[in-house]
């Protein structure tokens, strides 16, 4: 099931997107949480640095 799901996202020119999982750590209760976004690839270093 995996496969058609990023399989559909593909264009004809290969991979535009990348899904990008970040581990970030909650302000108040310092509880750690995962956050998940399809980041263009020009952009992936952006998300990282969390721009």
């Amino acid at each position: 099931m995996a496969k058609k799901v990023v399989a559909s996202m593909q264009k004809g020119a290969g991979r535009v997107n990348t899904k990008c999982i970040k581990l970030e750590r909650s302000p108040k209760t310092g509880a750690y949480s995962f956050r998940e976004e399809m980041v263009p690839n020009a952009e992936v270093k952006n998300f990282f640095e969390g721009k």
